[in-house]
């Protein structure tokens, strides 16, 4: 088939994730056609420095030859069998006991495997009231979550996702589920003190717990760094009095780990940024590279414990997916976090993501319709407005992010827009070079949109 057809068959046959399908009828799609560490290719043989990471998940680049090679190996040895009650397969126990003795400083005593994060978090979320319901207290049902978070797109990720354009298709949601403000430095009305706001914000919570009444509150569920919110990171004392809240009334603390699990944070666990244990973990993304689809929910001992100590059934857990644990998904991830470990991906991320962060927050001085950059590690955001002293976020019918989108495109580097926000979220083993370069494309579309020369 040539590229005229397949560009034109793309949104014939395919309605695409987070977009009108009528908007893709209209607009031509790029079609990414091959892979090799940090590059892609479209059919048309353009190369680009690949900013997006596939999306938040290739950490080990394109083509990574121990992962492939894993794959192909289980492939030719048990291509699919399932681990529901009384069968399960080699590569899902060592998988299991892998993820269990890595996340040991965690507090984790087992986990449960699903097809990805939206999936991971539903485990979570069920999880908890379960858990609830063996500890004798059923009234614990509700969830509390952060404005501006976003938890996948499954009834009870959506409901306690925080951004209205993920949820007002889809109301009623799940009953029980409660936002409070996000500690967001340039977009809050409190304080410009980040400690400050750290402290507001926790307080907030606090106040919701209370209100709602401590004996119905199951959980808390929160991303370390807000990823899809538009890379929103939290002031370093906002994690701790979390702990703290969730500890002084009993309510379980869920850390929506897909997006900075294995690495992107710069630490293997965004939880481990702010020293602080979750009860409850959602993976998914970099634990196979995105080359195979995988989640899973890993559960600390406070809560397994529980589960192992029910006489009654009622600890069943009647949850699960055919493709839990997939094998080749399995083998994957069993090489993938070889790869991280012998790399210290996590490391490479920190000292890597340090020059893109300082290099890129230029761009508040430099153009006129930036208004902040922020992140960390190897995730970053860049939000454009159109009135820097109100910071008043661009709305969505502005054709501005896309023009620098595009620009970036044609210049060699794929990024990712989301409303006002451009984020960059490239693969962990991106060279300080490559960084360079990317940052080069992107300072020149800025500059190009900003002269009216793109």
């Amino acid at each position: 088939m040539n590229n005229d057809q397949l560009k034109a068959d793309n949104a014939q046959y395919l309605w695409h994730p987070m977009a009108h399908p009528g908007a893709m009828k209209k607009s031509t799609p790029d079609i990414i056609a091959k892979g090799e560490g940090c590059w892609i290719w479209d059919v048309d043989g353009h190369k680009m420095l690949d900013g997006v990471g596939g999306l938040w998940a290739c950490n080990l680049g394109h083509s990574n030859k121990p992962v492939r090679d894993a794959i192909v190996a289980q492939m030719d040895e048990l291509p699919f069998y399932n681990v529901f009650r009384g069968t399960t397969h080699v590569r899902a126990i060592e998988l299991s006991k892998r993820l269990v003795q890595m996340m040991e400083p965690e507090g984790v005593a087992t986990v449960m495997f699903s097809t990805g994060g939206s999936d991971a978090v539903e485990g979570a979320l069920k999880v908890a009231r379960q858990y609830w319901k063996l500890k004798g207290q059923a009234d614990r049902f509700k969830f509390i979550s952060l404005r501006q978070g976003y938890h996948g797109v499954h009834f009870g990720g959506m409901s306690v996702n925080g951004n209205t354009n993920f949820r007002r298709a889809y109301e009623p949601l799940l009953p029980g589920c409660f936002h409070v403000d996000t500690p967001w430095a340039y977009h809050n009305p409190y304080t410009d003190d980040p400690i400050r706001l750290g402290e507001i914000c926790a307080e907030m919570l606090e106040r919701e717990i209370v209100f709602q009444g401590p004996d119905t509150v199951a959980a808390f569920i929160a991303e370390p760094v807000q990823g899809a919110g538009g890379v929103i990171v939290p002031p370093p004392n906002y994690w701790p009095l979390v702990r703290q809240i969730c500890d002084k009334y009993g309510v379980l603390l869920i850390a929506d780990e897909v997006v900075t699990g294995f690495g992107r944070s710069g630490e293997m666990f965004g939880t481990r940024l702010w020293g602080v244990n979750a009860d409850m973990w959602c993976l998914a993304k970099g634990i196979s590279s995105g080359y195979i689809p995988l989640g899973a929910t890993a559960i600390n001992r406070r809560i397994a414990e529980v589960f192992d100590a029910d006489t009654t059934g009622a600890a069943s857990v009647s949850h699960g997916y055919t493709y839990s644990a997939h094998p080749i998904a399995a083998a994957a991830a069993l090489a993938t976090l070889d790869q991280i470990e012998a790399l210290d991906i996590p490391g490479h991320a920190a000292r890597v993501g340090e020059h893109l962060q300082t290099r890129l927050r230029k761009l508040v001085d430099t153009c006129a319709f930036v208004g902040d950059v922020r992140g960390v590690g190897l995730m970053l955001g860049i939000e454009m407005v159109s009135d820097k002293a109100k910071r008043t976020p661009m709305t969505r019918t502005s054709d501005i992010p896309a023009r620098v989108a595009k620009a970036a495109y044609k210049a060699g580097l794929m990024v990712r827009i989301s409303g006002p926000n451009l984020i960059l979220s490239p693969p962990l083993i991106i060279t300080r070079e490559q960084v360079d370069l990317m940052c080069d494309v992107l300072e020149g579309a800025f500059a190009a949109v900003q002269e009216g020369r793109a």
